[in-house]
């Protein structure tokens, strides 16, 4: 999926359109051991019980792909959601002429 490398679109610090930058930005981050299906998966591991039988059978989902969008007057920066959860990465392109 491509998306142009500057947009003109809304600034909620300007309050006006101005011209933005884009970038891709990263929406997978392990949540870490504090989660409460980590912690009972760690519990039921625990001991002489060995691995947890059989996979789930589910589908996977799209990820939702953001867009960070910087103005170039004020610097500010604010995301977009692209769509609702896509099967294809985002790619930022210069528009071509």
């Amino acid at each position: 999926m491509k998306y142009p490398k500057e947009t003109k679109t809304y600034c909620p610090k300007c309050k006006k359109h101005t011209k933005h930058t884009s970038k891709v930005e990263s929406t997978s981050k392990a949540r870490g051991k504090t989660t409460k299906g980590s912690r009972k998966h760690e519990r039921i591991l625990k001991g002489y019980g060995g691995k947890r039988k059989g996979n789930p059978t589910i589908k996977k989902q799209g990820k939702r792909q953001r867009v960070l969008l910087t103005c170039t007057e004020c610097k500010k920066k604010h995301q977009r959601v692209i769509g609702s959860r896509t099967k294809k990465k985002l790619e930022v392109v210069a528009k071509e002429k």
